[in-house]
């Protein structure tokens, strides 16, 4: 980017907004003729998995 170009204040406003909070995702931000024409925000969100616990089946022993 030349020394003469600037980004504009508002635009960089909106690439802050759109990486504040992100845990896990992107930012992709999209550029034509030196000027951002374009920013999308793809969001994931991630849950541990719980593990559950497995009744054994009961025996014929068990039953008895």
């Amino acid at each position: 980017m030349s020394l003469h170009r600037r980004i504009d204040q508002q635009v960089l406003e909106k690439i802050i907004d759109a990486l504040e909070g992100l845990e896990f995702g992107t930012v992709q931000i999209t550029v034509h003729d030196s000027q951002v024409t374009q920013i999308e925000k793809n969001e994931k969100h991630r849950f541990q998995l719980q593990k559950q616990k497995v009744k054994a089946p009961a025996t014929s022993e068990s039953q008895k």
